[in-house]
Order: structure tokens, then C-alpha cells, then sequence
């Protein structure tokens, strides 16, 4: 019989010894596997769990609604949000008023890295903004996520090894396998229309787009924000701005590589 994955997570009221035994007792005599277990935040704890029945689940969960200890916070088949706190021990956050914009900090390079891999795995259309300040890290993440997908990446522009301006694909760069990696600074500031035409082929390849200042990108395209699927936005702390005042007026030669906005 095929199992099926399930996301447990409650708040703990009352920390007693023992706790975390019982429940895990209850599992075991509902013969529901514990597959990962880890804090999330605060005072909870999140689990994945392996059943195969619900009404396993249904009964799992009517026994505990009866404990007064903890407090049942979310019970459901998981979503990679939930893999995701479990594997590293914290949520990731969504911005209040745009469901689709996540935030990270630097020192979250590790589930960002895996977040990122997760939706790149797909060999389905999907196109994902990155947003974030000089060398805080969106690139090397893109690339470690590609790796970690299994991926090849492809820049089609970039300031990572200096300048980077695709007028064209070879042989074997086209198709799901491949990550396209597009930095939106560079692309309006440098390319010619081949670009756009090599830009536009791109967009109808059934892969994973990346695109570094999206907000600079869709400026100089026919492409608007809610074409986009995630918008990822990356600071060195919480409480810094990202802001292109920077490159509004920037005045630099044709080799200068950007310094004066390395992006």
C-alpha cells in the first residue's frame, strides 16, 4: 500500500519531560512513521510523518485535541514551505502583502540555496525574480541552487566574470535541464536587440528563468511583475533597503565592468 506524507506541527504550552516521548509513543501505536523531526520557531515543533491511511491521521489528531500540552498548529499533506522548515529549523517568510515575494537574510544562504533548488527541478515554465544590494550573494546563490538541483546554468547576461551579453544559444543549451540566469542591469544597459530576441526565445523554452533586478527587467520588456512566479528578495540584515538610486544616472565607460554599481 503507498504511503502518504503528512506535516505535523504544534506549540508546545507546556514543556514537561517526556513530551516529545509520548507523542512519538502515539505514533508508533497508530503505526505512523516519523520520517523528520525538528523545532521550528519558538516554542513549536514540526514533523514529517508517513501514514498509510488518513483515518490513521484522523485518529492521531482527535487524541491529541484532547491534550492540554500542546496546541495542534497545522496538520496537513506538506508543502515544500513545511520540508523546508523541518530540514532547517525555521520558516521562511512571505512578504504581508504580496504572497508571492519571500525574504531572506544573508546568514539564511542555506535554505535559500535549497528553496531555490526545490523550484528549479522543474522542467516546467517558471520565472523567478531575485531581488538584492551589491554582493550580498544572489548570483553565487542562483548557481549553488542550480548545482544542487542538478542543473546547468546559463548566463545570458551577468557581471559575474566581469561582463556577460548572450546574443545567442549553442547546440545542447536548450531545454528543461538548464537554468537561465538573466541579470536585468545588464541587459538594459548593454544589449542590443539580438539580446531581446534571444530573450524572448528563451521565455518560451518550458525551463527555469532566473532574473537578477526584476524590477529593472521588466522595465525595459514586455514583461510585467506578475509574470513572474516567486520573487525572491535577499538582504545582508532585515532592516536594510534595496534601492537602484545607484544606477538611475550612472555615468561609466564601455569596460568598466559595472564597478561603479557592481550589482
Amino acid at each position: 500500500m503507498v504511503k502518504t506524507e503528512w506535516y505535523f506541527e504544534y506549540d508546545i504550552q507546556h514543556n514537561r519531560p517526556g513530551l516529545l516521548g509520548d507523542i512519538s509513543s502515539l505514533l508508533g501505536m497508530l503505526s505512523i512513521n516519523i520520517i523528520t523531526i525538528n523545532g521550528v520557531e519558538n516554542s513549536r515543533r514540526g514533523m514529517l510523518l508517513l501514514a498509510e491511511k488518513d483515518d490513521q491521521i484522523s485518529r492521531f489528531k482527535s487524541i491529541l485535541e484532547t491534550v492540554e500540552t500542546i496546541v495542534i498548529t497545522k496538520l496537513r499533506k506538506p508543502k515544500l514551505r513545511d520540508k523546508l522548515a523541518v530540514r532547517h529549523g525555521k520558516y521562511i517568510h512571505r512578504d504581508a502583502d504580496d504572497r508571492k515575494t519571500i525574504r531572506f537574510v544573508r546568514n539564511e544562504l542555506g535554505i535559500l540555496v535549497d528553496f531555490m533548488a526545490e523550484l528549479c527541478k522543474t522542467e516546467e515554465h517558471k520565472l523567478i525574480g531575485v531581488r538584492g544590494m551589491p554582493r550580498v550573494g544572489k548570483t553565487e546563490s542562483i548557481v549553488a541552487a542550480s548545482v544542487c538541483a542538478n542543473k546547468r546554468w546559463i548566463f545570458v547576461s551577468s557581471t559575474l566574470l566581469k561582463q556577460t551579453v548572450r546574443n545567442q544559444l549553442i547546440k545542447g543549451e536548450y531545454g528543461g535541464d538548464n537554468i537561465y540566469i538573466i541579470d536585468g542591469i545588464v541587459s538594459k544597459k548593454r544589449a542590443n536587440e539580438k539580446h531581446w530576441q534571444l530573450i524572448r526565445e528563451i521565455m518560451q523554452i518550458p525551463a527555469v528563468k532566473i532574473v537578477e533586478h526584476p524590477d529593472i527587467f521588466v522595465q525595459a520588456t514586455e514583461y510585467n511583475m506578475d509574470d513572474f512566479d516567486y520573487i525572491i528578495e535577499l538582504r545582508s540584515d532585515e532592516n536594510e533597503e534595496i534601492t537602484y538610486e545607484s544606477i538611475k544616472n550612472p555615468t561609466f565607460s564601455q569596460d568598466d565592468g559595472f564597478s561603479m554599481f557592481d550589482f
